[in-house]
């Protein structure tokens, strides 16, 4: 298996191109990046008053915005994920090879749903506290990782404890823009690893890192997603711009 922190260099490798970018938004829950198609990573979910470039990224070489994913400044790493994201998800034939997740219910909750008859009654590990996860508690032997954790929640040191141990494992990409995903990938490699989320890059490369599966998203109506994330959308996503796919690698 190749390392897992060599991602970065295959997704600058992807984003190496002038494309100009044509907008980006920066909501409160999610990042959108247009180019010649639209790509997604979720908000930093921190706070700031201003941001020191504001204002000058439109028409810039997409390259050089996809550089910013190696900034530790959450910020511009959110701005390159979401440009990379950009080049790559427009493209990639991998969705239409994959199955719609529309029949499962929406959002989140239709990954979980279309995964029930294989991690039922199994160890999962769970990185995010996605809404209304409770409604599993009975189906699996699940422990959620969440680095602002409720009471349910596990924070993100309990990762090098209960990752080794799971037999499923769902991160979410988020993870490749915090640099989170190295770490937690080496930690899930004994499991059956499911990268998820609107933030997640269409690339079977991912199969060399260890994932066996890819849970993502395609644009489905870009006007609608484009509001609903200047607006401060959250999930609501899910059911005005964007659709679900699942891939096994």
């Amino acid at each position: 298996m190749v390392h897992p922190k060599e991602i970065y260099d295959l997704l600058l490798d992807y984003g190496n191109t002038n494309t100009p970018i044509k907008e980006i938004l920066i909501g409160l829950t999610w990042t959108l990046c247009e180019t010649e198609s639209i790509g997604l990573c979720m908000s930093p979910g921190t706070v700031t008053r201003t941001l020191p470039w504001s204002g000058t990224l439109v028409n810039k070489p997409l390259k050089e915005l996809a550089s910013w994913l190696h900034s530790w400044n959450s910020f511009e790493a959110t701005v390159g994920m979401a440009a990379i994201n950009a080049e790559i998800n427009g493209r990639s034939p991998l969705p239409a090879q994959g199955e719609s997740l529309s029949p499962y219910g929406p959002g989140n909750l239709a990954v979980f749903e279309y995964f029930l008859p294989m991690i039922r009654g199994k160890k999962v590990a769970i990185i995010g506290r996605y809404p209304r996860l409770s409604r599993y508690e009975n189906e699996m032997e699940m422990t959620v990782i969440e680095r602002q954790p409720g009471a349910d929640d596990f924070p993100d040191q309990a990762s090098e404890y209960l990752l080794p141990e799971a037999e499923w494992v769902f991160l979410t990409a988020t993870s490749i823009a915090n640099k989170t995903f190295p770490r937690l990938v080496e930690l899930a490699k004994n499991s059956q690893l499911v990268l998820m989320g609107p933030t997640m890059p269409w690339l079977a490369d991912f199969k060399q890192f260890g994932i066996d599966y890819l849970a993502g998203v395609t644009v489905s109506n870009s006007q609608a997603l484009r509001q609903t994330v200047a607006e401060g959308g959250g999930v609501r996503i899910f059911e005005t711009g964007v659709q679900y796919h699942v891939l096994k690698l």
